[in-house]
């Protein structure tokens, strides 16, 4: 098989609601994604002949995925009142409300969903949540 990894980054806060230990408050991290790419053959005829697929196709998805994510708060959907959400938006806070709770193993599983539904051959999806710290999702 042929891979091809790509790798982007996001800044976000994020808490584990029903958590009993410091990860239930608010708390930030510098996240980093890796992505890979594989195939069994390579691209046989066009502009990407002799590849997975283009790098720069990739970097760009990865990207992508990683922006929508930035500067936000992530929100497990359910765990915060609608007071608070409320008076958050209303202070122009960025949130990013999510059907899942916000741990490193569901945004792996998250980031890859979206680099799926984009179509890409992506095979796995690593986060990191501190630099010794890594989840990974490969189905």
């Amino acid at each position: 098989m042929y891979e091809l990894i790509a790798e982007g980054h996001f800044d976000s806060a994020h808490f584990l609601h029903g958590y009993d230990g410091k990860c239930e408050n608010l708390h930030g991290h510098r996240w980093r994604v890796v992505a890979t790419f594989g195939a069994d053959s390579l691209v046989e005829d066009g502009d990407m002949r002799d590849m997975v697929v283009d790098f720069s196709v990739v970097k760009r998805a990865v990207a992508e995925v990683c922006d929508s994510l930035d500067h936000t708060l992530l929100v497990e959907e359910g765990t915060l009142a609608p007071a608070t959400v409320a008076a958050l938006e209303a202070e122009t806070f960025s949130l990013t409300v999510l059907p899942f709770r916000t741990t490193a193993e569901n945004l792996a599983r998250h980031v890859f969903g979206e680099l799926r539904a984009m179509g890409l051959p992506v095979t796995a999806v690593e986060v990191d949540e501190t630099p010794n710290n890594r989840a990974v999702f490969r189905p």
